[in-house]
């Protein structure tokens, strides 16, 4: 992989840093945001060391993307007495209608002491964090019940901290994505590049879909035989992960002068297809 995917640190995050470690004592509450279909690559481990301590709800979104058996046993693990885990998808709504429940539950003594003090339907304030492109502005904005947060479906678009007003009691604090300075596992920032939480335009996007072809071929070789119609999976030996997407653009008809493959073009396809679930509903962190 490309060195820049394992070391990526703008300016703007060091900034969400700072704001997190300023605005925690603010909130009664963390909301952190993964991505279903990489929980472990997904979480950055600045996040728990910055909101020690503070009662959390941990999202795995973007859950009609992701392996549902896979996904279950992530929330499982994720599951303790301080911290509530909940599958949800912005598009079907899948579990929004737990996160106001879960908060309170977590909060409850806090919201003793507010309404023992007179502060009676004091809203619930929660930070929302993630890292880029995990969906939390979607999510706010169904949260919302109109249009609040800034929605694209690239990295970096939340570049500062937001209040926003929701339809469930709970006063949320949008702060923007924030990934951490090193990945010191090579696999991590693979998956965060597949995925979409880097910037494509950074990326050489044949590596990255050469490693997803890996990826595919060892974890779901039967989708990748019925998504591209090749009719058996050739071992390494036979053909390396940039042969096989090579296979997948003969496949698909993406040919140039003199019958070459246009891999380029063959890499963006894989991934679009990828990150939309056109291939399947694909977990790349397993448990």
């Amino acid at each position: 992989m490309p060195s820049q995917i394992i070391q990526w640190f703008p300016g703007h995050m060091a900034k969400t840093r700072r704001l997190i470690t300023e605005n925690l004592k603010n909130v009664d509450a963390v909301i952190e945001i993964l991505d279903a279909r990489i929980p472990y690559s997904s979480r950055n481990p600045e996040i728990a060391r910055l909101c020690a301590g503070k009662p959390s709800i941990v999202l795995l979104n973007k859950a009609s993307l992701a392996d549902p058996e896979i996904t279950q046993k992530w929330a499982q693990q994720i599951t303790n007495t301080d911290t509530v885990c909940i599958e949800t998808d912005c598009i079907s709504g899948k579990g929004l209608s737990q996160i106001a429940p879960a908060i309170r539950k977590l909060c409850g003594e806090k919201v003793e002491r507010y309404e023992q003090k007179g502060m009676h339907g004091r809203a619930i304030k929660a930070m929302v964090v993630g890292i880029p492109n995990v969906g939390k502005s979607s999510l706010i904005n169904k949260l919302c019940g109109n249009k609040k947060a800034k929605v694209e479906n690239r990295p970096g678009v939340t570049l500062d901290k937001q209040w926003v007003t929701t339809d469930i009691g709970v006063l949320l604090l949008d702060m923007p994505g924030v990934l951490w300075p090193k990945f010191d596992d090579p696999k991590v920032g693979e998956n965060l590049a597949i995925t979409g939480a880097i910037k494509d335009d950074i990326l050489d996007i044949e590596t990255i879909a050469t490693v997803l072809c890996g990826r595919l071929r060892d974890m779901y070789p039967e989708l990748l035989l019925e998504r591209y119609k090749i009719s058996s999976l050739p071992t390494r030996e036979e053909a390396d992960d940039y042969d096989l997407l090579t296979l997948i653009g003969r496949k698909r008809g993406f040919l140039i002068s003199g019958g070459e493959v246009n891999t380029e073009r063959t890499a963006n396809m894989l991934i679009d297809e990828f990150r939309s679930a056109k291939i399947g509903q694909i977990s790349l962190d397993t448990i």
